[in-house]
């Protein structure tokens, strides 16, 4: 899969409350650059706990669920847009299948 952006993802752990982040996000992201996800199953076949949502959204626990992280996947085009991290907390405040920000 192509990863846009890991921009956001590294702007989100180098701030100093959320450094811990750095090296679930960056597994998250180095797994996902190889995989061929074809569908939510092939998702779900590797993250067991991804929840897959409206809109071709797919939210990762990241950091054992400490941060959440939204995805949306554009399955035939190959590619995986970041669209929300942040803490469980945050996440709790937003509509995944709207959410946009990066």
């Amino acid at each position: 899969m192509r990863v846009i952006a890991k921009s956001t993802l590294r702007k989100f752990w180098e701030q100093s409350a959320y450094a811990d982040a750095k090296g679930p996000l960056e597994s998250w992201y180095d797994e996902a650059i190889s995989a061929k996800w074809e569908s939510p199953q092939d998702v779900k076949s590797h993250y067991r706990n991804a929840s897959i949502c409206g809109n071709n959204r797919v939210v990762f626990n990241i950091a054992g669920n400490k941060y959440r992280l939204v995805v949306e996947m554009q399955y035939r085009a190959g590619i995986a847009w970041v669209k929300f991290i942040g803490t469980h907390a945050r996440y709790d405040s937003i509509n995944v299948e709207s959410v946009n920000e990066y």
